[in-house]
């Protein structure tokens, strides 16, 4: 028996219970991992509260992981036994010591990279390549807004688009996260808990506005984030930290410029294999090219994990956060 974070019902941290569980042999197209490291996301507090509901439950949740190849089934061709390996993504199951997941679904780790490093990257990083080469095209001469850029993502993006050109501003919640955001390159930053976030832009740009803006905070922000923008400027919708976002009336993306929205998943932009692979290798590229920093800022056992729910509702966090196994 191995064991797993299992959830029987959506709620509070309280409803995920380390349990004993059977994960049993790979089907046909299936791959069966020995988890080594475990990626935890905000998507997975999403999952737990019910506000992205699980395809069904009881259920293992947890989208992010890395480790060894221990048996693979019929008609398995893209990975081996032994083999490195990551994946970000559905299905979901990660907060498990041994999981079995289709095998078309994991990328094998290039040598240079850690095992522990591609579980702390893999969802933020393929995040951060959707987000600057899917939605918007970050381009030299932009300048973009990322919300919370001291998080796993913001910290990435903030290093990606620099390595692209762009001039990038920064909203973080503390001095600490400022002088985090600042060594990974970023342009202006503003703590936007103790000044107006859109008048500070509004200055940085002489009043231009930004071309794009990374938002996932959600309620606390999106309204205000709007405002950032140039005319016919992106939005990108892809968190909500804060809590869910309010509907609101669509004739005031013109009214305030004849703006763009757009609120997109990994999931889809990696739905394709092909398309997991151009995002997964993007990736490592760009980590090996650039010598891209993986801050993982905090380490908790995944027997822990109630903590680290906890910890990142709060803002306790910075940086990627890694559940280890004992």
């Amino acid at each position: 028996m191995t064991k797993a974070i299992r959830m029987y019902e959506t709620g509070g941290c309280e409803v995920m219970r380390w349990e004993d569980v059977e994960p049993g042999q790979p089907q046909p197209g299936e791959a069966l991992i020995r988890h080594e490291a475990v990626g935890l996301n905000f998507i997975d507090v999403y999952h737990r509260t019910g506000l992205y509901p699980l395809p069904s439950l009881p259920a293992t949740p947890g989208m992010e992981g890395a480790g060894i190849v221990e048996a693979i089934g019929k008609d398995v061709t893209e990975v081996a036994e032994g083999d490195r390996v990551a994946y970000a993504g559905l299905p979901p199951g990660a907060y498990a010591e041994v999981r079995r997941i289709p095998a078309h679904r994991l990328v094998k780790i290039p040598s240079d990279i850690t095992t522990e490093q591609a579980a702390a990257m893999m969802l933020q990083g393929m995040t951060a390549r959707y987000l600057l080469k899917g939605c918007y095209p970050v381009a030299s001469g932009d300048t973009i807004l990322i919300h919370a850029v001291a998080g796993g993502v913001g910290q990435l993006a903030c290093q990606w688009a620099k390595y692209l050109g762009a001039t990038v501003i920064g909203t973080v919640g503390s001095t600490a996260k400022a002088e985090l955001a600042r060594a990974n390159g970023c342009d202006k930053v503003i703590l936007y808990k103790e000044v107006d976030f859109a008048e500070q832009v509004a200055e940085f740009t002489d009043n231009r506005g930004v071309d794009v803006v990374y938002e996932s905070v959600g309620q606390a922000t999106f309204m205000k984030s709007l405002d950032c923008l140039r005319p016919m400027g992106m939005m990108v919708s892809f968190g909500q930290a804060s809590g869910p976002i309010p509907a609101f009336d669509l004739s005031i993306l013109a009214a305030k410029g004849s703006l763009f929205l757009t609120r997109p998943s990994l999931m889809t932009y990696t739905a394709k294999r092909k398309d997991l692979l151009v995002h997964a290798n993007d990736l490592f590229d760009f980590i090996r090219n650039v010598g891209v920093r993986i801050n993982i800022g905090q380490r908790y056992p995944l027997s822990q994990v109630m903590q680290a729910h906890q910890d990142l509702e709060n803002r306790k966090t910075s940086g990627a956060t890694v559940l280890t196994i004992e």
